[in-house]
């Protein structure tokens, strides 16, 4: 039978797919996971895909229901329904992928030309005798400076007491990595210099592995944060800090080591060295930037909130224990506040295009969820405790995003449809999923208004003397105990997305905007990358604006980082940023706690003042 050759961008992917053969048979054949709750029946719309090359059959009836004729024209069409008739380059939208996928996805290149801190300069020595007995370190800046013009005074003592042996095994030649003017580390002739960049959540940790000289990502990896053993929250790792020294020394502690093995598994993914690693830029909200450096924390959980430091800061990563080349720097980009810290300017760096005529609005959902309106070059910003319910936390059967756990996930006639990441059998259900079915059941009149939920439905019981709604019977988990979204998993729920729509409301209302001359929504972080914007609709958590005005662009804090590690001049801009900014502290505005009940409510409305307007 005849095949055509299709590739699946940007994933780089390709493969021969049959004449008979559906674009979705395709991608899982060979490994794309491209979601499809409906298992290709073409009724649940998650398997969008955009042709931008090649020919394929006609739209069928299901996709003529989903797709306007221009989207059509623009080669939008549904996976399930698609078949080609020659080799074709598609395109896959985030939306559309599971989670492992759209991991690869959001580690695409950032377009910025490589600017390091560190230059490498390439170094040749004379070798001494007894008639030139100078010595190593004066005898390597006299070279380097007279060889390259520069005017480089001291060597770090770490690199210093290194020097005399490798100058010598490398026969008096060598690379001299040098930050402003002094040298930070040394390598042989000719040797790549790496930088690390850390976004460092409050549940995740992100590292990324890059080139300097090509701004190339080599490797990217993800981690659990292991201070969440001490504390879910902010709140509660600020409360442990704060009973002894000893106990934020602690919190510093395991997450330096954590740093630590994360270099070491990124450069063995690349075939590097970690001593390869000359400079390292790290990014996270006020708490756990103050925990990394070592600064006191308490003053954070009291008002007015002031962090210790604004500003960037530039310190020796030997200073914290993080064993990278000898002399290099971590850098750690300015905050903004108390609880807007250091990863919302990345997001900010990696996104707001300020020179923009449009209102947009940016937010990086996580356990502390920051938004920033951008309006004519103005940028003020808030932060709202979302709490760490959309991440599985104090939910009944929540989990993180790993294999088994529920991603996506509706309701048809009263029978549940989902998908679990690498289709295993589910085990639990992740913060996408978690989304998905508090939005399916208020549209399946499962929960009303107010989150209540009704007795009457066929999958909803009492569990000890609670309601729960079965997402996975036992009998379907073979005698296992039932995957449930409770009563309690949905005021938890309910709480996490009001402070949302609050924070977004507020910035609104202060600025003197309603939220119809919203022209672009950001959406970023772990959480935010995964969800299925439609469903954050539904349920009030955001704005009711047309889907186009969305945006989730991933792990935008990690591209901020990244962009400040290749880039000088990006960390110039994020200071920049950071000294226009505004912050509002949602407590002191009037109509919050209005605001926030109001935001509580389910379904698709418009907020004034405090008041809610229903949309029909």
């Amino acid at each position: 039978m005849k095949t055509h050759k299709i590739n699946f961008e940007p994933l780089g992917l390709s493969g021969r797919c049959r004449t008979n053969e559906s674009l979705l048979a395709c991608a899982h054949r060979f490994g794309v996971g491209i979601i499809s709750l409906c298992g290709g029946k073409g009724n649940c719309h998650s398997c969008q895909v955009q042709v931008l090359t090649g020919t394929v059959s006609e739209p069928t009836p299901h996709e003529l229901e989903v797709f306007s004729s221009q989207q059509l024209k623009e080669g939008w069409r549904l996976a399930c329904q698609t078949y080609p008739a020659s080799d074709c380059t598609l395109s896959l939208p985030p939306n559309s992928l599971t989670t492992l996928q759209r991991v690869q996805v959001e580690g695409q290149e950032v377009a910025v030309s490589p600017e390091p801190t560190v230059t490498a300069y390439q170094v040749k020595l004379s070798t001494p005798s007894l008639a030139d007995p100078q010595a190593d370190a004066d005898r390597l800046l006299e070279s380097l400076n007279r060889q390259h013009r520069l005017r480089c005074n001291h060597i770090d003592f770490s690199a210093l007491r290194k020097l005399p042996p490798q100058l010598r095994s490398w026969n008096w030649q060598c690379r001299a990595s040098v930050r402003a003017d002094e040298v930070i580390t040394l390598g042989p002739w000719p040797s790549r210099q790496l930088g690390l960049a850390i976004d460092l959540g409050t549940s995740k940790i992100s590292g990324y592995l890059i080139d300097l000289g090509s701004g190339q990502t080599l490797a990217a990896k993800g981690i659990t944060n292991p201070q969440a053993s001490y504390g879910a929250d902010i709140i509660s790792r600020i409360s442990y800090a704060m009973k002894s020294p000893g106990k934020g020394a602690r919190l510093q502690k395991v997450v330096v080591e954590a740093l630590n093995q994360l270099a070491i598994d990124l450069c063995a993914e690349a075939s590097a060295e970690v001593e390869e690693i000359v400079d390292t830029v790290a990014v996270g909200n006020t708490a756990m930037h103050h925990l990394l450096a070592g600064l006191p924390v308490g003053q954070l959980a009291l008002a007015p909130f002031v962090p210790a430091v604004s500003r960037a800061l530039n310190i020796k990563a030997g200073n914290l224990g993080l064993h990278i080349a000898p002399g290099a720097y971590l850098h750690l980009l300015p905050n903004i506040a108390g609880f807007v810290g250091a990863d919302h300017t990345a997001v900010l760096l990696a996104t707001a295009d300020t020179e923009s005529k449009g209102m947009m609005i940016a937010i990086d959902i996580g356990t502390n969820t920051e938004v920033s309106l951008i309006d004519s070059g103005k940028i003020v910003t808030t932060s709202c405790a979302s709490g760490p319910a959309f991440e599985g936390w104090h939910i009944k059967d929540g989990m993180p995003a790993a294999s088994g756990a529920i991603e996506r996930l509706r309701i048809v006639n009263d029978n549940i449809q989902y998908q679990t990441i690498d289709g295993k059998p589910a085990i639990g259900i992740c913060g996408s999923g978690i989304l998905d079915a508090m939005a399916q059941l208020y549209l399946a009149g499962v929960l009303d208004k107010g989150g209540r939920m009704a007795r009457n439905h066929p999958r909803v019981r009492s569990e000890n003397k609670h309601l729960e709604f079965v997402l996975v019977s036992e009998e379907e988990r073979d005698g296992r105990r039932a995957i449930v979204i409770t009563q309690q998993d949905v005021r938890e729920l309910q709480l996490a997305k009001a402070a949302i729509r609050t924070g977004i409301q507020v910035l609104l209302e202060t600025q003197g905007h309603r939220e119809e001359k919203i022209q672009k929504v950001i959406i970023a972080g772990a959480f935010g990358t995964y969800i299925d914007v439609a469903n954050a609709i539904a349920i009030g958590m955001l704005p009711s604006l047309p889907l186009d005005r969305f945006q989730q662009v991933g792990n935008a804090a990690g591209t901020g980082a990244r962009l400040a590690l290749i880039s000088l001049s990006k960390r110039g801009e994020a200071q920049k940023i950071v000294s226009g900014v505004r912050y509002i502290e949602l407590a002191s505005v009037p109509s919050f706690n209005k605001t926030f009940i109001q935001a509580s409510y389910l379904g698709r409305y418009r907020l004034r003042q405090g008041k809610r307007e229903e949309i029909d």
